[in-house]
């Protein structure tokens, strides 16, 4: 068996300068794709688009799902409106992920959503955000780090039992942080699997492991936070098990 394709759902960019100012990109950052081929997949960016034909298409043609990091989600999908805090949003982008999620869930294939990508699985499963971090009433920490993406700056503690923390083999993990965006209620289906020393949740599995969601961006630490890279051979490993 050949090493498994691992779909990584893609954002878009606008040139704002140069040549072609206002001309769109479809991208992801490098770190995603160097994190599936360090850990044994073959990375394939899922490029946007509004086709429901052609994202079946695409799914179907991985064995298993990254959702990536990048806009808020429309608050419309958990029932709410929009508060003053919450910042730039893309609803196309959010039913092309909900479109991927669904086809993976269909085909049974693993599914590891990160930053963005965990808010997006916990709202489709019927779950709600914090449309920003000061909405939430009890003590928070800070939760984005700005810049040095490389740098663990928060403390995970692991929920005893979990899949992730049988897979961590540790009680606590340090991590990075770039989000204002919190998950307020958790979706049908969904347990936490970490939370910060505030109690803000961190990690969160389905019953049997096969969809997890982590706050943090472990793309981003997979070279110098080695433990980090467990997530992407785990998603890996399952796609062979699947097979």
């Amino acid at each position: 068996m050949g090493k498994p394709i691992i779909g990584i759902s893609g954002s878009r960019i606008i040139n704002n300068s140069g040549a072609l100012p206002g001309y769109y990109r479809s991208y992801v950052n490098e770190d995603y794709v160097d994190s599936v081929i360090k850990n044994g997949g073959i990375p394939y960016i899922i490029p946007f688009n509004e086709d429901p034909d052609v994202t079946a298409a695409q799914i179907a043609n991985v064995d298993g799902l990254i959702l990536s990091g990048g806009h808020d989600i429309d608050p419309r999908l958990y029932g709410e409106e929009s508060q003053q805090k919450i910042g730039m949003i893309w609803p196309e982008r959010d039913r092309f992920d909900i479109r991927l999620l669904t086809g993976a869930e269909q085909r049974h294939l693993p599914v590891l959503g990160i930053c963005r990508g965990a808010q997006l699985i916990n709202v489709a499963h019927g779950g709600s955000l914090y449309q920003d971090l000061s909405y939430r009433q009890e003590r928070t920490l800070k939760h984005d780090q700005g810049h040095t993406p490389t740098l663990a700056t928060q403390t995970a503690e692991l929920i005893d039992g979990s899949y992730l923390a049988k897979l961590f083999a540790e009680k606590e993990i340090s991590i990075n942080s770039f989000h204002h965006q919190l998950i307020k209620n958790m979706g049908k289906g969904l347990a936490i699997s970490a939370q910060a020393k505030d109690g803000v949740v961190e990690a969160f599995e389905n019953e049997d492991g096969s969809i997890i969601g982590v706050q943090w961006h472990p793309e981003m630490l997979h070279g110098n936070v080695q433990i980090m890279n467990k997530l992407f051979t785990d998603l890996i490993n399952k796609t062979r098990k699947e097979g």
